[in-house]
């Protein structure tokens, strides 16, 4: 026996939550280092509770990326709400992310209110460090402290990747010891029509004005391998007929953009060469309808 004592493995579920566009999915890309989470410029782009596994010699990291809270206004927006409150009562660690270049605020207390009354072991990220100098990434680091009774408080930035590793250290440091959750190879457990329509539905989003990101959802009704190439065959919703315009663009300029960006991405993500079909279709004030909100997913 040596004197060095072996570190339990530990394997969890971690989350990272925070006000819609705070960085959660761009950090949960960073970490994974791959594509999985959708990112957008646009707030409130989540919608599935998709999960990356991250695979270290002594430990497994479920990361669980759930849609930002917000104060909802639709139907689709209390149906995300809880299930954002059901993630966070099932995970072992939570990050409860805040921009580094935008002040403390209402949304943020909110937030770390409701995590205080969870059994998780919550930490502050201070996301987006590289668009701060040090003076104001060091007075953010202090307001951020005061807000809570935090585990600790961890800066990084995904775009530069600076402090992944560290934060990924300290997460993992909180899972309880446990065997492996997840085989090796395994990087999602979403099925992968679900990770092509959000490509589909990311690539529909960039360029739209502000009137349209809650109303475009995408369903693929069909992917069909034949020999090295796959068939998509997918359905873009919009809620009225002005946004089908929109999403069309002129001669269908914009559709074929999409699906060309699409197409790409869907290329990476299932190694193969992809045949995209893509249709626009309107499905009448979808937000609010119960059956529509089943029929497209949610």
């Amino acid at each position: 026996m040596t004197g060095v004592e072996q570190r339990p493995y530990r394997a969890g579920f971690g989350c990272f939550v925070g006000r819609p566009n705070a960085g959660k999915s761009t950090l949960t890309n960073a970490i994974v280092g791959t594509k999985i989470a959708i990112t957008s410029n646009k707030p409130q782009t989540t919608r599935h509770v998709i999960r990356a596994v991250l695979h270290r010699p002594d430990s497994q990291l479920v990361l669980v990326d759930t849609p930002g809270l917000h104060r909802p206004r639709t139907l689709l927006g209390e149906r995300l709400n809880d299930l954002v409150r059901t993630t966070w009562t099932e995970v072992d660690v939570i990050g409860l992310c805040i921009p580094a270049d935008e002040p403390v605020g209402r949304g943020d207390r909110f937030i770390s209110g409701e995590l205080s009354e969870l059994k998780a072991t919550v930490l502050a990220v201070v996301t987006k460090t590289d668009l701060v100098d040090k003076r104001r990434l060091a007075e953010q680091l202090l307001a951020v402290s005061e807000l809570a009774d935090f585990a600790a408080v961890v800066p990084v930035s995904a775009v530069s990747g600076h402090q992944v590793d560290t934060l990924v250290d300290v997460m993992t440091g909180y899972l309880p010891p446990s065997p492996q959750l997840y085989p090796d190879d395994m990087l999602t457990d979403e099925p992968e029509q679900v990770l092509v329509a959000e490509l589909i539905r990311e690539a529909a989003l960039e360029g739209v004005r502000d009137e349209l990101p809650h109303s475009i959802a995408v369903v693929v009704e069909e992917m069909i391998p034949e020999g090295q190439l796959m068939k998509i065959y997918a359905d873009v919703y919009v809620e009225r007929p002005s946004q089908k315009a929109i999403v069309l663009g002129h001669r269908a300029s914009r559709l074929k953009e999409v699906g060309t960006t699409a197409r790409k991405q869907i290329e990476e993500l299932l190694g193969t060469r992809v045949y995209l079909d893509l249709h626009v279709r309107v499905a009448k004030e979808w937000q609010r309808d119960p059956k529509q909100l089943r029929k497209l997913g949610f």
